[in-house]
């Protein structure tokens, strides 16, 4: 309460004798005399000019933040030269927090803060000001504008943002050396006091490592910090404000530091001598033993490089490096012998292979380890004298030749007996035997080399102590070549010549082929046969390099006289024992024109006209083969139907005129019938045989005379007549229909007249023509004949 009593006291001193000035938007530009006329009239007053005192008397407010006591914190009063007093003026507020933060008497003109502020949040508050007639409303000053500050307090502790922090320091580093910058920051006022002034120093981390008070850089403050002595460092680090005097407030941050590694540590062998054991059936190429030195650095610097240093032994080993584990893995380079030694000795160097010159005075960054190898006696296979074998042999060697022989040992200690056996994968291994104790190779059957030129197999050699220890070796035989095939002369055997040749004209080159494997350089001779030497036709001209040329030994050669002509070509080789084959050629005569390009080489062409292939002419044959099949079917099918339509019963003679086996041959046959029966039966003559029927004595029926008007006849060849006509199925209108009747009391008897003894002049047929068309051709036939003569057969 006496705080606030006094700063009242304060602020009206300061307002009535005119110390501070009104605020203004700009004050420091405003004059004393534009400050004295501003000044708002008094309603009521005459206007002159006159000096008078300002309208506003106050200065910027200043309230404390954090303010925790029960009552409103004082913050200012407000005072216009126009209030008496007298309760005529009433003061208003407006701006930032007026109502919610600030609060005015509206008579008096006091302000208050009517709740905590903190600057953090809001470091000052702009209002603004008003004094009118609490009568008219009317203002009696010009609306004023003032700043309310909010007056600093050290409340915020500094804090690392940024914090927790990680960093790392090369390991042997020198005192002094950067690692780290931290920073603190305080949300206080830095412009007012000592709240914001931060002070750097180290609360846990010494003596390693110390930290600038004012910059908060962290340096190393021990040398050669040993990363293999300790790797991680956790170093508290303390801010605190009002300049780390007594009262401040203060924050922490920690900080993680590791010590990076250097190569500042040689690799070491933990030991001097490294033993190992090696079977000597250790295939060459593996790896037989392991051996490592110790490098406490990390990551490349302790990457080791291990070296076999030259001496006893070291050439049959090798050493690598084991990029997981560091370690010298030792490998095998030529295989070991117990019989032959037993150990070996030899030294293995270990160096890191990225080195610091800062650490070359600590001395060489390798070391030096001796490696003993015991070899182990083991139960081995029998041992080839060769890798492989190859052999040579005649084919149609007798069967039992020995060809070659295979040579397998015991190495060990205990020398065993060897067995030799075939590996049977195959029939092909059935060409060869193999002695089981000598191990010569023998052939089982005849060898052709034309069938198969190389046999490949194996063979097992097996130890008899201990047969379940065997060695294999592949055995290559070649089948040599003898001659026993004669050279042949090569495509073409035949060839062609013109007809208008020259004598010593070259017709064909004639080359030859030999199935046997022929050596190099083998000749073929080419002659002809002695038979063919006095022939003045062709002759071979043998050029001497397994090639021989056909000449003519004449000037124009007849397709007409001779198409063909066979040349015997004898060919010999060069082998032993020399072979030797007679092939004839085939010479064809040809027509070609004058380039001597062939035109055609049959002797058919000879004959045909020019334009006409042979190709033509055997489709012209071809059609008139088709034609001709097409006739003789046609004739075969109405041959046959014919017969199905006009055959009838041999028993009956009624229902025959005649019976023929035979349509006839045309006009110019005249024994497959006699049409002279049909006419009258006594033209037939006793001594000539007829082909279309059985011979058979006829019998010749007494002669009535016809009825010259017969109803029942008429009425029944009507009939018939109306039957065939509507009879799909009758013969044909020149075909001879059967009527057969037998009617009571009928003087004919029969209307056949093939019986009749009557002669043609007898009878009348004019009455065929009544019959219908199907008697037209008959009734023509026999009614325009005047005359007939019974000697006379057509």
């Amino acid at each position: 309460m006496l705080t606030r009593n006094c700063l009242s006291l304060l602020l009206c001193v300061l307002f009535d004798g005119g110390l501070l000035t009104p605020l203004h938007p700009k004050p420091q530009q405003t004059s004393e005399p534009e400050q004295r006329e501003n000044v708002a009239p008094v309603p009521g007053r005459r206007s002159f000019a006159q000096r008078v005192k300002r309208g506003w008397v106050w200065n910027q407010f200043f309230v404390l933040e954090e303010y925790m006591g029960s009552e409103p914190q004082y913050v200012g009063k407000l005072h216009s030269d126009l209030d008496k007093g007298v309760g005529t003026v009433k003061y208003t507020l407006s701006g930032d927090g007026a109502g919610t933060v600030f609060t005015i008497d509206e008579t008096t003109g006091d302000i208050h803060a009517i709740r905590s502020l903190d600057r953090e949040e809001k470091p000052f508050y702009t209002l603004r000001a008003q004094a009118v007639d609490i009568d008219t409303k009317k203002p009696l000053e010009p609306e004023s504008e003032f700043i309310i500050k909010v007056q600093d307090i050290n409340d915020n502790e500094p804090k690392f943002l940024d914090g927790p922090y990680v960093a790392s320091v090369p390991e042997m580093s020198p005192v002094g050396a950067y690692v780290l910058q931290v920073k603190a920051t305080d949300a206080d006022d830095p412009t007012y006091g000592n709240s914001a002034r931060v002070v750097y120093s180290i609360l846990q981390g010494q003596p390693y490592f110390s930290i600038d008070p004012k910059t908060g850089v962290i340096r190393t403050a021990l040398p050669n910090m040993d990363r293999e002595v300790k790797e991680q460092y956790q170093v508290l680090i303390q801010a605190k404000d009002m300049g780390g005097q007594l009262g401040g407030l203060a924050g922490t941050t920690t900080v993680n530091i590791t010590l990076t590694d250097v190569n500042d540590n040689p690799p070491r062998f933990p030991k001097s001598i490294f033993h190992l054991k090696v079977p000597e059936s250790s295939h060459v190429g593996s790896a037989i033993g392991r051996i490592r030195a110790v490098d406490p650095d990390f990551g490349k610097n302790a990457e080791i490089e291990y070296n076999i240093v030259p001496g006893d032994g070291g050439n049959l080993f090798d050493i690598t490096t084991d990029e997981n584990t560091q370690e010298g893995v030792i490998k095998l380079k030529k295989p070991l012998d117990f019989e032959t030694k037993k150990a070996y000795t030899f030294k293995v160097e270990a160096s890191n292979l990225h080195l610091d010159h800062r650490f070359h005075s600590v001395g060489p960054f390798k070391d030096t380890a001796t490696v003993k190898i015991n070899v182990l006696d083991m139960d081995e296979p029998p041992v080839f004298s060769k890798p492989m074998y190859a052999m040579e042999v005649y084919e149609d060697t007798p069967v039992g030749t020995i060809i070659g022989a295979v040579t397998a040992q015991d190495l060990d200690a205990g020398s065993s007996s060897v067995r030799y056996f075939i590996d049977w994968k195959n029939d092909v291994d059935s060409y060869f035997t193999i002695d089981a104790t000598e191990g010569t190779i023998a052939t089982n059957e005849l060898l052709d080399r034309e069938s198969t030129a190389q046999y490949n197999f194996s063979i097992v050699a097996s130890k008899v102590s201990n047969p379940q220890l065997t060695s294999k070796v592949n055995v290559i035989i070649n089948i040599l070549d003898v001659n026993e095939f004669p050279p042949e002369i090569s495509v073409p055997y035949e060839t062609s010549v013109c007809e208008n040749a020259k004598m010593g004209q070259v017709i064909q080159i004639i080359t030859a082929a030999d199935k046997d494997l022929s050596p190099a350089g083998q000749r073929f001779s080419f002659r002809l046969s002695p038979e063919a030497s006095n022939k003045p036709n062709f002759t071979v001209h043998d050029y001497r390099n397994n090639t021989a040329g056909i000449e003519t030994r004449r000037n124009f050669y007849s397709r007409r006289q001779q198409e063909l002509y066979f040349l015997p070509v004898v060919i010999e080789d060069s082998s032993y024992p020399v072979q030797s084959s007679t092939n004839t050629l085939t010479i064809r005569v040809c027509r070609c024109d004058s380039d001597g390009s062939i035109q055609s080489c049959n002797v058919e062409a000879i004959f045909l006209p020019v334009g006409l292939s042979t190709g033509a002419l055997i489709a012209i044959l071809l059609c008139i083969v088709i034609l001709l099949v097409i006739v003789v079917l046609y004739v075969a099918l109405r041959r046959q139907k014919k017969k199905d339509t006009l055959m009838t019963s041999k028993e009956d003679i009624r229902d025959n005129v005649i019976h023929y086996d035979d349509e006839g041959g045309g006009e110019e046959d005249t024994q497959a019938f006699d049409i002279g029966a049909l006419r009258n039966p006594k033209v037939i003559e006793d001594n000539k045989i007829r082909r279309d029927i059985k011979p058979d004595t006829l019998r010749f029926s007494r002669h009535r005379p016809l009825v010259a008007d017969n109803t029942d006849i008429r009425d029944f060849i009507h009939q018939r007549l109306q039957e065939n006509d509507v009879d799909p199925a009758a013969p044909p209108y020149d075909s001879l229909a059967t009527y057969a009747y037998e009617g009571n009391g009928s003087v004919a008897e029969s209307l056949s007249s093939i019986d009749s003894l009557t002669t043609e002049a007898d009878q009348d047929y004019d009455y065929l023509s009544d019959w219908g068309p199907r008697f037209k051709i008959l009734a023509d036939m026999f009614g325009e004949e005047e005359s007939y003569n019974p000697d006379k057969v057509t």
